[in-house]
């Protein structure tokens, strides 16, 4: 290293910027566990509180509640107040941290950070060697993915994601038969399945546990009008048996997402309409920068979206493959009349509207 290049205070800079990304990391593991374990939807309950008091209100073991409160005070997630040794969650916080803030919970979505940190050794591997890391691999992935999107999609479908293409919900409402790819544990179909009981409903998924639970939801909601089916969607050969096919954060993960498009432009009857989520991201690195959470993103989509697709023999498209290479796929694979769409609740997704070519 040449000395008279270089800048210690820019160095002593970027090493207490480290030091923030070392706290940041540990608080993200923390607001998981309090989400999980309960800790702010009972801070929310209290106002100053003590740490037995947050225990007992949670149900949970004194000792490690207390640990985590050291936390979240030296943090600057809850207020402490040294003299009665009591801690409170301030209400602008809860806003942000506790299910009732649903859809902004942010909580929910830090939980991402330990169940990629669980995948760690063996995508260095791949790092290594090439290849990629099963969905087998990822425990607790259908739960916390079902989770994030109840909050960014189930809760907006009625009032924001469905006016996104004129005359849909009066569609819905006249009842169309409608297919939704990757469909998770199902709570969208659930969610559109009650909203329109007019309209029949399919989600496929390749996962088998998945697909169960989305059947075991069914029943419990009494839904007659909803059905689901372990299927891959690039394989599939039918023709002009829907009106209509969502797929919510899920092209870019499949190993074969052009014949995936193709396959649902087949699937749609003609003028049939589709309705795609994905991530907010560019095909530019430069203007990624931009978006608040471009480093997490990318994150997910090296420790999830890009490995599953590899781990496959896949094409390892990633979650940043950006709004102009999913335009040009969807031209592509038959569709037109493209509008791409965002929403002022949801700062992570941009939507896709468009129709089957004549």
């Amino acid at each position: 290293m040449d000395p008279i290049d270089f800048d210690s205070r820019k160095a002593d800079d970027f090493a207490r910027s480290v030091y923030g990304i070392l706290n940041h990391g540990a608080l993200a593991l923390m607001l998981s566990i309090g989400h999980r374990a309960g800790l702010f939807d009972a801070m929310r309950r209290l106002g100053f509180a003590s740490s037995r008091e947050v225990a007992d209100e949670a149900g949970l073991q004194e000792r490690y509640v207390r640990e985590w409160l050291g936390a979240m005070a030296t943090g600057g997630i809850v207020e402490y107040d040294p003299q009665a040794g009591a801690f409170r969650l301030p209400p602008e916080h809860a806003a942000v941290l506790t299910r009732e803030a649903r859809p902004h919970n942010l909580a929910a979505t830090a939980q991402w950070i330990p169940l990629l940190a669980g995948v760690e050794d063996e995508v260095l591997t791949c790092f290594e060697r090439g290849g990629g890391v099963p969905y087998a691999s990822y425990e607790r992935f259908h739960q916390v993915m079902a989770e994030d999107s109840d909050q960014t999609t189930v809760a907006a479908l009625a009032d924001a994601i469905v006016p996104l293409a004129p005359g849909l919900r009066e569609a819905l409402e006249r009842g169309i038969d409608v297919l939704d790819v990757g469909c998770g544990s199902g709570g969208v179909v659930h969610e559109l399945a009650r909203l329109f009981p007019r309209s029949r409903f399919t989600g496929y998924e390749l996962s088998a546990g998945a697909v169960a639970e989305a059947r075991a939801g069914s029943a419990d909601l009494r839904l007659r009008n909803a059905r689901f089916e372990v299927r891959d969607v690039a394989d599939l050969d039918v023709r002009e048996a829907f009106d209509l096919v969502t797929a919510f954060d899920a092209i870019h993960d499949h190993a074969r997402p052009e014949a995936v498009l193709r396959a649902i432009a087949g699937a749609l009857r003609p003028d049939g309409l589709f309705l795609m989520q994905e991530i907010r991201g560019s095909s530019r690195l430069e203007e990624d920068a931009s978006l608040p959470l471009a480093p997490f993103l990318y994150t997910v989509s090296c420790l999830h979206c890009m490995t599953v697709s590899l781990a496959a023999g896949g094409a390892g498209l990633g979650a940043m493959w950006g709004v102009e290479a999913a335009t040009r796929m969807l031209a592509e694979a038959g569709f037109a009349k493209l509008e791409v769409r965002t929403l002022p609740h949801d700062l992570l997704n941009q939507y896709f509207v468009a129709r089957r070519r004549a």
